[in-house]
């Protein structure tokens, strides 16, 4: 199989991107310290903190990380005896959070070194935090919750795309992200930091992504079941066990995460329903095989008129299917970037053409508007048969959004 490209058509990956988001309020010149486009730097005040937005839903938002380990998959790279190794975070809609302090976008040791990676690490206080209240009790109505799980793209993290996590779990879905081992930013119980392995070798393909995916479907299996799959036994939050619904999981993901969704909605009938959000489907061999459950692809530089891959996997969509495009997106506009760029333009006096060369034409409200909207729709129609009429065509609430025939 080949990796999905690293980079966006513009060659900014995610990562030099949202460390340059981070760098919002920094003393430093840019110019010297992160990506060359950022431009001269200017002082903002100390207690300067990037904002995301507050999700849209009527539940507030608990959220707890769990510890797993795949038994059925040695792991070479770290030596015999050793097995595959995640983390993974349940988002859920949540009661009486107030007495639960809420996470951080990431885990303050994988922070760290996901700044120093691109320079910045003197800058982690500058981090946005989640609404996630940290095990705040589940809010149980007496049906088990909807699921879905999602897969982060190249040399990312589970908090790529808080702002969609944040939306579904507060309108009633539980969310499971993974962190992909050897491709991503992580911290483990025991004080381990994992970051991105630039080895060929390791397992960081998407066929890996999507194994990992159906490895956390088990394990959504055994908290429905009652059973805690941390390794290490970890206190659940009160109502977690028991709480989730297995027969309606849906999945999605980002870049290299949305062409593993694509390869395991194909291969696991598990998942009722995919979402990729711009993934190039590049894999080798190709993904093949009919799919007659729901899938939809949101397009911005990987459309199926420039990705041929994503144009071969069209075809094999033979359920209900839908392509849409946001006018003016590029790679990232699906995820946090677009809520953190407007916040870095203002504190460092962006010109519009350096904004714009980041995110896009895209309006930054819009795009965010985008993604809580429409994968809640899908969601929505496909999991739990609320059907709206947002996914039937072009909106008058979303100008910028076509369907693609």
């Amino acid at each position: 199989m080949n990796d999905t490209p690293l980079t966006s058509r513009k060659g900014m990956t995610r990562r030099s991107m949202l460390g340059a988001a981070l760098a919002a309020g920094a003393a430093v010149p840019l110019t010297a310290a992160g990506p060359a486009w950022a431009g001269p730097a200017a002082a903002a005040p100390a207690a300067t903190r990037l904002v995301l937005p507050a999700p849209a839903g009527p539940y507030p938002v608990g959220t707890v990380q769990l510890h797993l380990v795949d038994r059925s998959r040695p792991d070479g790279i770290a030596g015999p005896g050793h097995f595959r190794e995640l983390m993974a975070t349940v988002w859920y809609p949540a009661r009486d959070v107030q007495r639960y302090p809420v996470a951080p976008w990431m885990p303050a040791g994988a922070l760290q070194a996901f700044l120093t990676d691109v320079g910045l690490g003197d800058l982690a206080p500058l981090a946005p935090h989640t609404v996630g209240h940290v095990g705040a009790p589940v809010r149980r109505t007496g049906r088990q919750l909807p699921v879905v799980v999602y897969s982060h793209g190249a040399h990312g993290h589970q908090g790529d795309h808080t702002v969609v996590v944040q939306e579904l779990a507060s309108h009633g879905y539980a969310v499971v992200t993974v962190a992909h081992q050897y491709d991503t930013y992580t911290e483990f119980p025991d004080g381990r930091i994992a970051v991105p392995l630039y080895d060929r070798q390791a397992p960081t393909l998407p066929g890996d992504f999507a194994a990992d995916l159906r490895f956390v479907l088990d394990c959504v299996e055994r908290l429905a079941a009652g059973r805690n799959p941390d390794v290490d036994g970890k206190e659940l939050p009160t109502g977690l066990l028991g709480s989730l619904d297995p027969r309606r999981t849906g999945a999605f993901g980002w870049s290299k995460g949305g062409t593993a969704t694509a390869c395991a909605t194909l291969a696991d009938e598990r998942i009722r329903a995919g979402l990729s959000l711009d993934g190039p489907m590049q894999m080798k061999p190709a993904l093949a095989g009919d799919l007659y459950r729901p899938f939809m692809m949101m397009s911005a530089e990987f459309t199926r008129a420039t990705d041929p891959e994503a144009a071969a996997f069209w075809p094999h969509l033979r359920g209900w299917r839908r392509d849409i495009q946001a006018q003016g997106a590029v790679h990232g506009s699906y995820g946090d970037g677009e809520a953190l760029f407007p916040q870095v333009a203002k504190l460092l006096g962006w010109s519009a053409q350096q904004l714009q060369d980041v995110i896009g034409t895209l309006d930054p409200e819009q795009a965010v508007k985008i993604q809580q909207a429409y994968p809640l729709a899908f969601f929505d129609e496909h999991l739990r048969h609320r059907r709206g009429h947002l996914l039937d065509g072009p909106s008058p609430a979303f100008p910028a959004v076509t369907f693609l025939p």
